[in-house]
């Protein structure tokens, strides 16, 4: 039974996540991130232009992610505009259900999204920005600190005195964070690389965070290639238990049908 679990709640998604028709991904100059995405576990699964994948996104908001969002820098600012929607969720809410389904949900999409970032775009911001490695630095040391303060944020109750203190901390952090990337960090890369680039890390950036853990593990390495077999070691459990969580009645932040509400 739990092999059966982790083949449906790991790498394939539950069966209540839509799906999306993936484009098939062009060659590219090979830093890190594209050796996992080639490693023997991925080329294991179907390699077919019409392969499809399950995503925490429904039909019209992944269509708009390969289509209109065709770059590296607009996938990341849509996933920092999900992350301040769920934190908006939490704090306007005095439901305590409804609060613990936002959290499942900010936890889920920051954690993949902090991972993808490390897995993807540090490399490639390391290899072809001018101070790349310094900023990569940088950008690693503040997600730790987020993970950290996730860490511990995702183990509260709505309940519990300091949950929604946490949370503002975790945010005030997070925001400088969120305003330095976008406004130095991603137009910096974005220079660097041709707009076929772009899109390519665009892509790997979603493909990876199919593969990644769901939640905070803030004591795991942050560089590949360590990170990158941690990951698929811890992926497979948090997915299974986002099988029992309860998500946001709503199309976009659900990876699984989810179950009572924890």
């Amino acid at each position: 039974m739990l092999r059966q679990a982790i083949r449906s709640a790991g790498f394939r998604g539950s069966r209540a996540w839509p799906t999306s028709t993936l484009p098939a991904r062009a060659p590219l100059v090979r830093p890190y991130s594209d050796q996992i995405m080639s490693n023997s576990l991925l080329r294991s699964r179907p390699r077919s232009s019409g392969k499809t994948i399950r995503d925490h996104r429904s039909p019209n908001d992944t269509a708009q992610t390969f289509s209109q969002m065709d770059s590296i820098s607009s996938i990341i600012h849509h996933d920092h505009r999900q992350i301040e929607k769920y934190y908006s969720k939490i704090i306007n809410s005095k439901d305590p259900d409804v609060q613990r389904r936002y959290q499942n949900a900010f936890v889920w999409e920051l954690a993949r999204h902090s991972i993808a970032e490390e897995m993807v775009v540090y490399p490639s911001m390391e290899t072809g920005v001018n101070d790349g490695r310094e900023m990569a630095d940088k950008d690693r040391a503040e997600h730790q600190v987020t993970k950290e303060q996730l860490y511990k944020f995702q183990n509260l109750k709505p309940s519990d005195s300091d949950f929604i203190p946490t949370l503002e901390s975790l945010m005030r952090d997070l925001k400088i964070h969120i305003k330095e990337e976008e406004e130095h960090d991603l137009v910096k890369l974005e220079e660097a690389l041709l707009p076929s680039r772009s899109k390519d890390l665009a892509q790997q950036f979603e493909m990876t965070k199919a593969f990644i853990p769901t939640r905070s593990h803030p004591s795991a390495p942050n560089k590949p290639p360590y990170e990158t077999w941690a990951g698929l070691v811890t992926a497979p459990l948090d997915k299974i238990r986002d099988i029992f969580r309860a998500w946001p009645d709503e199309p976009s932040p659900k990876p699984s049908s989810g179950g009572p509400a924890r």
